[in-house]
């Protein structure tokens, strides 16, 4: 082994010039490849978060994905009558038992859960209206699931749970009616029933649609409201592992009966850009790589041909030609890895400078830096391409000289 890395290195210096450039050529790829990857993987993240953040992990919903089932069907399936335009009964719309549905989820491992009525209102201020969606919560547990208490600006969503008359409104409202805290307008409900509520919270998301439509008031003040007195129309939930929300959702609808909605599943549209977008950046940056691998096929190809006479002294000294393969296929792994290794300095540079880059988008006060992924999944995977590319690019000449035949070779050099 000690020769076969002696002549492989007495090969790489011999031919310095297209040696470097082999190596530079690896280096590039590999720091390019860890900037892109960490750059689009960075934004994806970013993006998750913010969409897995602002929403809740699953929604429980009162609705079901199928109609109840008529008795007569069930009681006579293979009946000569059908029973069709049964008109339901008439109840008041929600989680039927929601306190027992909701201890069931909450008891469920890496799970927290809120009981929610959101219905449509309308509040008037000053002789002007606007349609929100009112939102009765439980504060203590609104706080486990959402980051509305992050975003407050004004007040909190305590002080909320010490007023029973309290609403929390978002920026976006308040600067179109002038509010604040402490003010007082009227919520209208859908049957005509009002409220006087003072204002003791202000939020910012930074979503404009969200910040002027949406209000939240407690649950118990809600129901009186909306007239929905000891029920509820959904249950959101947050989970320690979002993305195993797709299963739990399922195992929740299967308990309870209520349609139960994942994030994943009401992203899926989103997710699939992502995914077709991951595939179109690793392309490019592989891409990157392969053109190196051209130039170490190159280098080594060269080698090859300047070098068959001394290859033919070899296989004569009694060198196998595994052992010729072996010398070019490590010419290609000395390049491959300190290329790779100079390469992830290079990258990680990269990355640091991207880091400290500041965006400031049109309309928004705060400054943005682009989002960069450190997980070491990435330079694992650099590296290995990187390696992969170069002992393949070998491979070909390195099989070319393990075939050469040194009579051949010495009777044409005489």
């Amino acid at each position: 082994m000690a020769i076969t890395l002696d002549i492989a290195l007495a090969h790489l210096t011999s031919r310095k010039r297209q040696t470097l450039v082999s190596v530079t050529g690896v280096v590039l790829g590999v720091a390019f490849f860890l900037a892109v990857s960490g750059l689009m993987r960075g934004s994806e993240a970013d993006f998750l978060k913010r969409l897995v953040d602002s929403s809740p992990h699953i929604t429980v919903y009162d609705e079901v994905r199928q109609g109840r089932v008529q008795p007569a069907a069930l009681q006579w399936p293979e009946g000569a009558v059908a029973v069709r335009n049964v008109r339901p009964l008439r109840e008041t719309r929600g989680i039927r038992g929601w306190r027992q549905r909701l201890a069931f989820v909450e008891a469920l491992p890496g799970v927290r859960a809120a009981p929610v009525l959101a219905d449509a209102a309308v509040i008037t201020f000053a002789g002007r209206q606007q349609g929100v969606t009112l939102s009765g919560v439980v504060p203590e547990k609104m706080k486990h699931v959402t980051t509305i208490e992050e975003k407050m600006q004004e007040g909190s969503l305590d002080a909320l749970a010490a007023d029973p008359n309290g609403v929390v409104i978002g920026r976006g409202l308040a600067d179109k009616f002038s509010l604040h805290t402490g003010s007082t307008l009227v919520v209208l409900a859908a049957d005509g029933t009002s409220r006087s509520l003072r204002v003791v919270g202000i939020f910012r998301t930074g979503n404009a649609a969200y910040d002027e439509n949406q209000a939240f008031v407690l649950l118990k003040r809600a129901q009186a409201l909306l007239g929905r007195v000891n029920r509820v129309n959904r249950v959101i939930i947050q989970l320690s592992d979002p993305y195993e929300a797709q299963t739990l959702a399922q195992t929740i609808e299967a308990a309870t009966g209520y349609k139960s909605v994942s994030w994943i599943e009401a992203s899926e549209d989103l997710l699939s850009l992502l995914l077709v977008r991951n595939i179109i950046m690793y392309s490019v940056v592989a891409a990157i790589l392969v053109v190196a691998a051209f130039g170490m096929y190159n280098t080594i190809s060269t080698i090859v041909m300047e070098k068959t006479r001394d290859i033919a002294i070899m296989k004569s000294m009694g060198f196998h030609p595994r052992d010729l393969r072996r010398i070019f296929l490590l010419e290609g792994a000395i390049v491959g890895f300190s290329g790779s290794m100079l390469g992830g300095l290079l990258g990680l540079a990269l990355m640091q400078t991207l880091a400290q880059v500041e965006i400031r988008p049109p309309g928004v006060t705060e400054v943005v830096h682009l989002p960069i992924f450190w997980g070491g999944t990435q330079f694992a995977m650099a590296v290995a391409f990187a390696m992969l590319s170069c002992l393949t690019a070998s491979y070909l000449p390195a099989r070319r000289a393990g075939r050469l035949r040194p009579v051949d070779i010495l009777r044409g050099a005489t």
